[in-house]
């Protein structure tokens, strides 16, 4: 619980007292007009990297903001023995728009492996997180557990999903939310954070993203098949930490991804 200790005290101290209370002094577009950081997002990761500095002084520590500052850090973590991965304002454009879905997550990179996953809900004051082999669970600082179980496989035609469409290829993407009528229902919420949540709780039956940040998947991945779900990239080669493209597809089991893959996802 360490780090998911600090994960909490970061959002308690930085992020929460700014929500709802930035100008726009405290917002910059980075890549995008979609593609923001907050003053926020910058306090509230170096308040975790130097926590991490004092808990885990040997690892290589890969921040959003820091390889915004660094580009070449990125390039890195396929190499390191120890890493850990931090989105410190999953849903920036959410937290800037005042809107209360965002999250604050951590994935723990072993030999080029994901080994632990946090996803904090600071509005919640919760925890989703995982250990490989061990589980996805449901934490309070109360100290109340709860399992997760991911939702029972049903026809396409009934699925419940979210999917990133806006980094979808553009020559496809027309074909593909074409496709997306075959299912119940399709959303898309801007916090990757909340999304694998409401999926690893077993709210939803699939995800589906293109861009992938590390920061971005690597914990809610790994708690997501702790949680019995199925994950791998769109050519059906199992998703890894240095993995930046390829697309990423998950559902309740191996049968509802190829079904996904076959009938909806077809770029």
């Amino acid at each position: 619980m360490a780090l998911a200790n600090i994960l909490r005290d970061a959002a308690r101290a930085e992020a929460l007292p700014r929500f709802r209370r930035l100008d726009a002094s405290m917002v910059t577009t980075k890549t995008e007009a979609i593609d923001l950081v907050t003053e926020a997002d910058v306090a509230t990761e170096e308040v975790i990297k130097a926590r991490l500095a004092q808990w885990m002084p040997q690892a290589l520590f890969v921040g959003e903001e820091s390889v915004a500052a660094d580009p070449a850090l990125l390039g890195r973590l396929a190499e390191a023995d120890l890493a850990v991965v931090v989105d410190p304002i999953d849903g920036t454009a959410n937290y800037a728009a005042g809107l209360p879905l965002f999250a604050c997550m951590a994935a723990v990179v072993s030999g080029g492996e994901t080994v632990a996953g946090i996803i904090y809900d600071p509005m919640g004051d919760d925890w989703i997180m995982a250990e490989k082999g061990a589980g996805a669970w449901l934490r309070r600082p109360n100290g109340e557990a709860a399992r997760l179980q991911v939702a029972d496989p049903l026809p396409i035609e009934q699925m419940v999903g979210t999917a990133s469409v806006a980094y979808m290829p553009a020559e496809t993407r027309p074909q593909i939310l074409q496709n997306t009528a075959k299912v119940r229902l399709l959303s898309n919420f801007r916090c990757a954070g909340h999304e694998y949540r409401i999926f690893a709780s077993g709210h939803t039956q699939f995800l589906s993203y293109n861009k992938l940040m590390p920061w971005d998947h690597l914990a809610g991945v790994l708690i997501s098949q702790e949680a019995g779900g199925y994950a791998a990239r769109m050519d059906g080669s199992p998703y890894q930490p240095h993995h930046i493209g390829g697309g990423l597809l998950l559902a309740a089991n191996r049968e509802s991804w190829e079904a996904l893959r076959r009938e909806v996802f077809t770029f």
